[in-house]
């Protein structure tokens, strides 16, 4: 069965949530300057005082643990999406592929671009069917014999 369209979503959403945990690394690495060189903060807003740094320090590390929890979810999302890929691409169990594009979405952020798009691609994975087969092709070859058959 030709799976291509969840194929190039699910391929689309791998590449758009890689960019994202690349952006996520570059994040954390500004973050992490902030929080040990206070130069890098003074140099943003020259009115803040020491007391300001100081206070705003824990919010670097709740900010430093959640961007660390988005960066870990979204590597799993595109582990469970390429897991998802690959079902899909040796036909092998389209169902299967659904979940996994589903749980990725979820894992992706749940209303960002990627994830709508492996949104999209689980619901092709649980409605696509394989056509039927024509039922000509197994008719009685019997009555070909004389070039006449029954009504």
């Amino acid at each position: 069965m030709n799976r291509t369209a969840e194929k190039v979503l699910s391929i689309i959403a791998v590449i758009m949530t890689a960019i994202g945990i690349i952006f996520g690394f570059f994040g954390m690495a500004i973050l992490y300057m902030a929080k040990n060189d206070p130069a890098f903060v003074l140099e943003t807003d020259p009115s803040l005082t020491q007391a300001d740094i100081d206070m705003m320090i824990p919010v670097f590390d709740l900010l430093g643990g959640f961007m660390w929890f988005i960066i870990i979810a979204m590597i799993i999302s595109v582990v469970l999406n390429i897991v998802g890929i690959v079902n899909i691409w040796k036909n092998k169990n389209a169902k299967l592929a659904g979940i996994m594009f589903i749980i990725a979405g979820v894992l992706g952020g749940i209303l960002s671009l990627p994830s709508i798009l492996l949104y999209v691609a689980a619901i092709l994975c649980f409605t696509k069917k394989p056509p039927l087969q024509d039922d000509l092709q197994y008719a009685d070859r019997s009555y070909d014999s004389d070039g006449m058959r029954p009504l």
